[in-house]
């Protein structure tokens, strides 16, 4: 099944693996997932809206929490803090799960954690629950125009 994060990946020529995993048992994100489905955590990557005196984007390790200082720093705005997981669909086109830095409904300045940007690949959702797909770093920041930056604080558990 090709989602529309696929799709855009395709037309633009990118390369990509996707993978689908099994959500029946309620594990649909984060390092659980990894754990459950044998994936490298260091490359499970979410994708966090939030909201300034405009909306940004940050794409930050499943495993670690998003510094809100640090990202307001990143997108030169005084103070930043989440979106309500409410407005997350009709601002983006995505549900809370299923978000994705690729194929947003706008083109939100947007930022990767700089923890990406050596890794040779890193998985991001592939817009919808229990689809991700795997990318190179550097090639999602060209396409998606999201330079890297230190986002991040210590790691977190879920």
């Amino acid at each position: 099944m090709k989602t529309n994060v696929m799709r855009r990946l395709d037309q633009a020529k990118i390369p990509y693996a996707d993978f689908e995993y099994d959500t029946s048992e309620g594990i649909t994100q984060g390092t659980r997932l990894c754990d459950k489905e044998g994936r490298e955590r260091a490359r499970s990557y979410k994708t966090l809206v939030t909201r300034g005196t405009e909306l940004h984007v940050f794409v930050v390790p499943a495993d670690h929490q998003l510094d809100l200082k640090k990202a307001a720093r990143a997108a030169g705005e005084k103070k930043i803090e989440m979106i309500q997981q409410k407005e997350l669909k009709p601002l983006t086109g995505y549900i809370h799960g299923g978000c994705s830095p690729i194929g947003m409904k706008k083109a939100y300045s947007t930022w990767i954690d700089a923890s990406a940007e050596d890794l040779p690949l890193m998985a991001v959702s592939g817009g919808q629950i229990g689809v991700q797909v795997e990318i190179e770093p550097k090639a999602l920041s060209a396409f998606i125009d999201a330079p890297f930056a230190d986002l991040t604080v210590e790691d977190i558990e879920e």
